[in-house]
């Protein structure tokens, strides 16, 4: 048997809201709720269920994306007016980083409404 994950409890003040929030920017939807978690399934079937909690640290979460699919939700970051860095201590406002250690891979950084900070990278060359 192999291993996977399968899901993660995200923490926000409105479930609801922080799902709808990072599904948009994805160009995913939100599931229909699961007892009490607002879920967002990722295309390898990983669930992101958001749960309801007023007293969390901020989390980082990390997403791979196809180049389409990141230049679509960095277009998307760019027309709602949320603001991305090129690093994940914030500094580098409206950059995108390219690594100098996978040819080809690009990311940028964002927080959610929560504070989480969100990535957005691609493969790059090697595909990994």
């Amino acid at each position: 048997m192999t291993v996977e994950l399968n899901h993660t409890i995200v923490p926000a003040r409105d479930p609801q809201a922080s799902a709808q929030f990072l599904a948009d920017i994805l160009g995913l939807r939100v599931d229909p709720p699961l007892a009490h978690f607002t879920p967002v399934r990722l295309a390898n079937q990983v669930s992101l269920d958001y749960d309801q909690s007023d007293d969390f640290e901020p989390h980082h979460y990390a997403f791979m994306l196809g180049d389409q699919e990141f230049d679509a939700a960095l277009a998307r970051i760019q027309h709602g007016g949320i603001t991305h860095y090129g690093d994940p201590a914030c500094r580098d406002s409206g950059q995108i980083y390219r690594s100098k250690h996978i040819e080809g891979r690009r990311g940028t950084y964002f927080r959610d409404p929560d504070g989480h900070l969100m990535e957005l990278l691609t493969r790059g060359a090697t595909g990994s």
